[in-house]
């Protein structure tokens, strides 16, 4: 059976390195530790744990972002097609603009002046000069 370094189990269940050893402490999951000290998740239990978590539907929801860019507001607007959704979601100043699959939105049930969090998190940073 394989095993997965912290970082690889919290990689594939898209949490933090952080949150998968808060987890790993709470004895939510099970690790051991390797020769060279390393803990390890065995595949199976990490399969049985990413089961659990997506069967708890958003009970670990605060705990499975590890983005530091959350933005309340409020759906502004929605338009989808057979596969694509663009939701506008007003925050505070910010208009933020998301394209999401249809299924994604239908499940949130996004609509016009339901509340909403953006989560943003990205690798890049681009920076524009305003020039006179």
């Amino acid at each position: 059976m394989p095993h997965y370094r912290i970082g690889q189990a919290a990689e594939l269940l898209g949490v933090s390195v952080d949150t998968m050893r808060r987890w790993a402490d709470a004895g939510r999951v099970k690790t051991t530790r390797r020769r060279d000290r390393q803990r390890v998740v065995d595949g199976a239990d990490l399969a049985r744990f990413a089961i659990e978590l997506a069967e708890t539907g958003g009970e670990d929801t605060a705990t499975m972002q590890s983005a530091r860019n959350r933005l309340p507001g409020i759906v502004t607007r929605v338009v989808k097609d057979d596969i694509v959704a663009k939701v506008e979601l007003q925050a505070g100043p910010h208009r933020i603009v998301s394209l999401m699959t249809r299924e994604a939105a239908d499940e949130l049930d996004l609509e016009p002046g339901v509340l909403a969090t953006a989560v943003v998190k990205s690798t890049n940073v681009i920076i524009e000069a305003h020039r006179p």
